[in-house]
């Protein structure tokens, strides 16, 4: 059973009353403002936004909300932003530091803005709301109350799940300096009920606090809760049912260990249904918005179209790592991925590879690609718009042996795009090639062998009246028998003639495509 519909089942069980009901089932997923939003952060709208499809699928009720969160502290400076602006601003609500230019309001709307785009782009339609309007609306000012009533359990919690010793002063609570406007660099004591006391000071190495003490209501936004508190706080202010998080929150012991005892012990409800998911990873590193570390989604949905997004972080289990690397193979194997899927689907296979394929579309899209449609090798598309004599379409016409319709071509055009944007901005030198308009230097150093077999290979070619790939292919094997020359020596003289280096695209597909005039005409410059 497909992981997803395996989460459904579970949900249709445990929320069986509110089903019953008619109440909606509400699915949940955030991400943190601090900076530019990775490819990474789009893993969890993938698998939150698929439970949600699902749910639509079976025609149950359902909420999928996300929340930007741009009420905690600025507490880390990403390294494209100049410290010089930036660091008097650490410790203050995201949603109150300046943006990086003049097109946001704030620093949250400037890198959030961005994020939304991308989330509509690939088809997920999120409820967004911003954890600041929460508080200041005073949505939160019932969950504050309980959790500064029962700080004295919230300690022991802390200390009993994760081993954490709390102050016995400590307060559950971050309030927002009247002065300097910091919420980082404050810490809370004595609350009597209305009001908390609160000082401004150094007690975080990241944000340096005025020095302010006095007090203040906790209440429509003057305060917020740690995010470990705060965490359980939206299990109940929204009525969380499905919520999940990267791996390293559930550790034994970890935030979400600590969130859902608070939840059942402070507010007195069962947390959300989890799902611990892994990390999309660039060279096995977890990607970072603060480090700078990986590529943006932007970046992403800027290459791939809004289906290859989704696969790349849909096609494994949520327990699974998702590598992406767009300067290497990643890209080509996602489309070797996808097609797979897709002949899986169309071929009535009932495997959870087909099963996963639909919701690999956008939904307004996914009815177009229900039906069957050619899908030419993305390797294959990457080569050949890289041969500006050649027509695409004929080619890949002549290759899968086909006749495009319409769809066949609009998909075709869509990949001849992608390969572009790839081939011009990622790829790495294997995949790309421009054909040498004269005989490059490199073929003065060709060995009498590799002259030998471009001379064979001119003889083959001079008798053909047209040129097959697979027998080309096949001629090339035979001749390194009949001349006596190693693989190596062979194809690192074909290359080096027509590209300038000792690599390429498969050799006979490659010089079948050539114009057989210029093909004779290098061979011949070559070989003198």
């Amino acid at each position: 059973m497909l992981w997803a519909d395996a989460i459904v089942e579970q949900i249709k069980i445990r929320c069986a009353d509110k089903l019953l009901a008619g109440k909606p089932i509400v699915i949940r997923d955030e991400k943190t403002l601090s900076g530019r939003v990775h490819i990474g952060s789009l893993r969890g709208v993938a698998i939150h936004g698929m439970i949600a499809e699902v749910l639509a699928e079976e025609k149950l009720p359902h909420t999928f909300l996300f929340e930007f969160n741009d009420f905690d502290p600025m507490d880390g400076l990403p390294v494209y932003l100049d410290e010089k602006i930036f660091t008097p601003h650490m410790g203050k609500p995201l949603c109150d530091v300046p943006p990086p230019d003049n097109t946001a309001k704030n620093y949250a709307e400037y890198f959030g803005s961005e994020f939304a785009g991308v989330i509509k782009e690939i088809g997920y339609t999120p409820t967004h709301y911003r954890s600041s309007d929460l508080y200041r609306s005073g949505k939160y000012n019932e969950v504050i109350k309980i959790s500064l009533e029962k700080a004295g359990v919230i300690r022991e919690i802390y200390q009993r799940v994760s081993g954490a010793v709390k102050n016995p002063d400590w307060l559950p609570l971050s309030v927002r300096c009247e002065s300097c406007g910091k919420i980082g660099s404050t810490q809370a004591s004595d609350w009597n009920g209305e009001t908390v006391e609160y000082t401004c000071g150094d007690f975080v190495e990241w944000a340096k606090g005025c020095g302010k003490t006095g007090r203040v209501s906790p209440f429509d936004g003057k305060a917020k809760l740690p995010w470990k508190v705060e965490w359980a706080a939206k299990f109940t202010v929204l009525d969380v049912d499905v919520e999940g998080g990267g791996k390293d929150h559930s550790t034994r012991g970890g935030s979400r260990d600590i969130a859902d005892t608070i939840s059942r012990e402070v507010f007195k409800r069962e947390p959300p249904i989890n799902i611990p998911y892994e990390f999309v990873q660039v060279g096995g590193a977890k990607m970072s918005s603060s480090k700078g570390a990986g590529a943006s989604s932007r970046e992403v949905a800027d290459l791939l179209p809004p289906e290859m997004v989704r696969t790349l972080l849909l096609q494994k289990e949520p327990q699974r790592t998702v590598e992406f690397k767009p300067d290497g193979d990643t890209v080509p194997i996602l489309y070797d991925s996808y097609d797979r899927f897709a002949k899986n689907f169309w071929t009535g296979n009932t495997d959870d590879f087909a099963r996963l394929f639909p919701f690999l579309q956008p939904p307004q899209l996914r009815k177009d690609f229900l039906e069957k449609r050619v899908l030419a090798r993305f390797s294959n598309v990457a080569f050949l718009v890289q041969m500006p004599h050649l027509q695409l379409p004929d080619e890949i016409e002549k290759l899968e042996d086909v006749k495009l319709d319409k769809r066949d071509r609009e998909e075709l055009d869509r990949r001849a795009g992608c390969a572009k944007r790839w081939l011009s901005g990622y790829a790495p030198e294997n995949y790309k090639f421009e054909i040498q308009k004269t005989a490059p230097t490199g073929v003065k150093n060709f060995s009498v062998v590799q002259k030998d077999a471009l001379k064979s290979l001119l003889a083959y070619v001079e008798k053909q009246t047209t040129l097959d790939g697979q027998l080309l292919h096949t001629e090339l094997h035979e001749m390194k028998t009949r001349c006596g020359i190693s693989p190596k020596e062979l194809f690192e003289a074909i290359y080096t003639s027509f590209l300038g280096k000792t690599s390429g695209p498969k050799a006979g597909w490659f010089l079948s495509v050539l114009d057989k005039q210029f093909l004779i005409q290098r061979l011949k410059e070559v070989t003198v």
